[in-house]
């Protein structure tokens, strides 16, 4: 079996590779596609491997594609790896933290708790959130983009909305920031925190149903006029 040849950094690779798209392409469906195809390869190598484990090889033959083509989207798996975080952040966005002002307080809650504890808790929730945390310290910028585009970002939104029901009369004046941290902590503290290490599997039906209930109830009792 052939010696595998060690990994070389994307300013070390060869200087024969393809052409990039021309000007004006490189939103075209095609483009996406191929992007896509690459990213999935990649997310699926790195839930199996780990990101140091990954090599941009490993990576495009997971993707297949050639390792030119690879580079001709992405120069380097740091750069592959932050597209897969963002998108993922963005699915999360538009899944979870889309809350309408006019609809009743405990049902957005209740509807917001139970998408959020489903979406972190799917498959491959943990092993992403997981690969974040290893590499935080290396790459502390990705780090920090995933914090803001997150869990801040959720917090932001659900602080928004909270103070739209103060400003209407729903809930009485409070810190909603706070109240929008809590609740969420509430919602994940006991049904994906024990997942994050590896203390139990994913909350049942149930249990997701009676945390998230408790959670809903806690802010209402808070916080209603």
């Amino acid at each position: 079996m052939a010696t595998q040849r060690p990994e070389q950094r994307p300013e070390q690779r060869p200087e024969q590779r393809p052409e990039k798209p021309a000007s004006g392409t490189a939103t075209t469906e095609t483009d996406n596609v191929k992007r896509r195809q690459i990213m999935e390869g990649a997310r699926r190598l790195f839930l199996a491997q780990g990101f140091d484990a990954a090599s941009m090889n490993a990576i495009a033959q997971e993707a297949g594609v050639s390792k030119g083509t690879l580079y001709v989207y992405f120069n380097s798996k740091e750069a592959l790896f932050e597209a897969i975080v963002e998108r993922q952040i963005e699915e999360q966005a538009a899944q979870i933290f889309m809350l309408d002002a006019d609809q009743d307080v405990e049902e957005v809650l209740t509807r917001l708790g139970h998408e959020l504890v489903r979406f972190l808790c799917r498959p491959d929730g943990v092993p992403s959130l997981r690969t974040v945390i290893a590499i935080a310290d290396r790459m502390p910028e990705l780090g920090a983009k995933f914090y803001l585009a997150g869990p801040a970002r959720g917090i932001a939104s659900l602080k928004g909305y909270l103070e739209d029901q103060v400003a209407m009369g729903v809930l009485k004046a409070h810190d909603c920031e706070i109240a929008a941290a809590q609740f969420i902590e509430s919602c994940l503290s006991l049904t994906f925190r024990p997942m994050l290490f590896n203390f139990a599997g994913p909350p049942e039906d149930a249990r997701i149903d009676r945390v998230v209930a408790m959670a809903v109830r806690a802010l209402m009792s808070a916080y209603k006029p």
